[in-house]
């Protein structure tokens, strides 16, 4: 049993670290953040295509993450 949750939190932990370095960068460096991070907290743009595949990919691989985290250290 703990082998196996070891192993899927190995393979879970990899898979986000994937999804992370896919997503594409919200503003360009510190200029970006100082003009255009207004913009982004009270413009309301949802990501589309493959962005938002990897916004939720990235959300429950995260969760999962943390369920087998604390489930390991439950049976531990």
């Amino acid at each position: 049993m703990m082998a196996v949750a070891m192993t899927l939190l190995i393979i879970d932990a990899i898979v986000l670290v994937v999804f992370v370095l896919l997503q594409s960068g919200k503003s360009a460096g510190l200029s970006g953040a100082i003009s255009g991070g207004a913009e982004q907290l009270f413009g309301k743009q949802k990501a589309r295509g493959i962005d938002a595949v990897l916004h939720r990919g990235t959300i429950i691989t995260s969760v999962i993450l943390f369920v087998l985290t604390f489930a390991i250290a439950y049976i531990l």
